[in-house]
């Protein structure tokens, strides 16, 4: 009975740590998103260098993700950990103190490194410590955290950035991020490495890295000749990364992984949910203040409807999904995503503000069911010693989902308007270019219903 009592008790303190983690980062990112016109204007910075400061950071934690996500499966799970949350903080401290838009975007790298190996790692040791049957409920706390760190962070970082200026921003996360270190180091006993004494690829993760920065950095150019050389020569390279991986005696990603079903279509299904939905409240947040008039406060107000709710659900839905199968509550939730988004296409200027919120409620509803159960699935996949790989493949997934959103929207903008500030005059233009984003992204979740139920029973 003791020897129960103290597993529920480390497994409460790593859920805990993980919990505080899956909190921090997605905080920033929304809390600086609300922060970037002050930085732009401070640096007196242009619309392109602008969007690096929070692409910089997406794009270093998603080549870092899977190679130390294998690393961490190496070496220790809770050493990598560490180590991520330490370089974070350390990014975090030096931010405020940037003069340049050079020294910004360097230091947003260094924060990008340390949050892979938060993202490959803290999922990782929830699934290390907690048996089958209460993964789902554990994961389920652990995504309401983000989604808690995504609903604050625009409310909190409007008003630091307001009242005491952006830098505020990242200095606010030091003593959080210090907290997390104290414990984990005090707190967390044990360590995991399963896949111990095993190599290193490194051959394949420099393929991967400078494939994946080929990819992303081409999306944000399209439709120019550069960006269509960049996403090509990005194929090229993820094409010849899976060629090298499938001869390698240790690979950073063990290919072979995607033969089960299961892992395939889950991770399938987040790379087409997060394409679907990760611009959604980019778009609203320019509708909400260019066509109806609303203050960024009020507007930030009416999207925090959207990933309150994912909070919310998302604890419910992890125990469901240690009940049910996640296929079917996964896929119910891709539904719900799929009709959330379908309202979005017929956005105009009269639209009413209740019509947006039941979109966004829907939307919320979703996200929340689909999330946490398709994570479980995925991690309940695989064997122990890849689950850092599978974490960090399940985070790779998300963020360059929020990549190609991100990057369909940014092409339908240059295609309809043009690169132009957006003034009354391409407000018509600007609508139209909505409205085609969300048929796209309509198009895309209903197909991700088929991939999510295509994965198979996992019990």
């Amino acid at each position: 009975m003791k020897n129960q009592a103290g597993d529920a008790a480390s497994r409460g303190v790593a859920l805990f740590i993980s919990s505080m983690a899956a909190f921090l980062t997605p905080f920033m990112v929304s809390a600086l998103n609300v922060a970037l016109a002050s930085i732009g204007r401070e640096f007196a910075l242009d619309a392109v260098i602008l969007s690096w400061v929070p692409t910089a950071y997406l794009l270093a934690a998603a080549i870092f993700l899977v190679p130390l996500g294998r690393i961490a499966d190496i070496w220790g799970r809770k050493r990598i950990f560490i180590y991520g949350i330490i370089l974070y903080t350390i990014a975090c401290l030096l931010l405020p103190f940037s003069n340049s838009a050079a020294m910004l975007i360097s230091f947003r790298v260094l924060e990008g490194i340390g949050a892979a190996a938060i993202f490959g790692t803290g999922v990782a040791i929830l699934t290390s410590v907690y048996p089958v049957g209460e993964r789902g409920r554990a994961l389920g706390i652990n995504v309401a955290s983000v989604y808690a760190g995504l609903s604050l962070g625009p409310i909190i970082g409007g008003l630091l950035t307001q009242y005491l200026g952006w830098r505020s921003i990242f200095f606010v996360n030091v003593p959080l991020g210090l907290t997390i270190i104290i414990m984990a180091f005090w707190k967390l006993k044990g360590e995991w490495a399963e896949a111990r004494g095993e190599g290193f690829d490194l051959i394949g993760s420099v393929t991967y890295g400078l494939a994946l920065a080929a990819l992303i950095s081409g999306f944000s150019l399209l439709p120019g000749v550069l960006g269509i050389g960049l996403v090509t020569g990005g194929i090229f390279g993820l094409l010849l990364f899976i060629h090298w991986e499938t001869r390698v005696k240790s690979p950073v990603l063990n290919i072979g992984l995607f033969s089960n079903n299961v892992f395939a279509w889950s991770n399938l299904a987040a790379l087409i949910n997060y394409s679907a939905t990760a611009a959604v409240g980019f778009l609203l947040a320019l509708y909400l203040q260019y066509i109806k008039g609303y203050s960024p406060e009020h507007a930030g107000l009416i999207l925090v409807s959207q990933p309150a709710v994912m909070a919310l659900l998302s604890p419910v839905a992890g125990r469901l999904s240690d009940r049910l199968e996640p296929q079917v509550v996964a896929s119910i939730g891709m539904a719900l995503t799929t009709a959330g988004l379908l309202p979005l296409i017929f956005l105009n200027q009269s639209t009413d503000l209740w019509f947006i919120l039941l979109s966004l409620v829907i939307l919320g509803l979703g996200f929340g069911l689909f999330s946490s159960p398709n994570t479980n699935a995925i991690m309940s996949s695989v064997d122990r010693k890849f689950y850092a790989v599978a974490s960090g493949t399940v985070a790779t997934m998300r963020l360059l989902g929020q990549m190609f959103s991100l990057a369909i929207t940014l092409l339908l903008f240059a295609l309809f308007i043009g690169r132009v500030e957006i003034t009354p005059e391409y407000y018509p233009l600007f609508l139209i270019s909505v409205k085609t984003a969300f048929i796209i992204f309509t198009a895309l979740c209903f197909g991700g219903i088929f991939a999510s139920l295509a994965r198979g029973k996992m019990r």
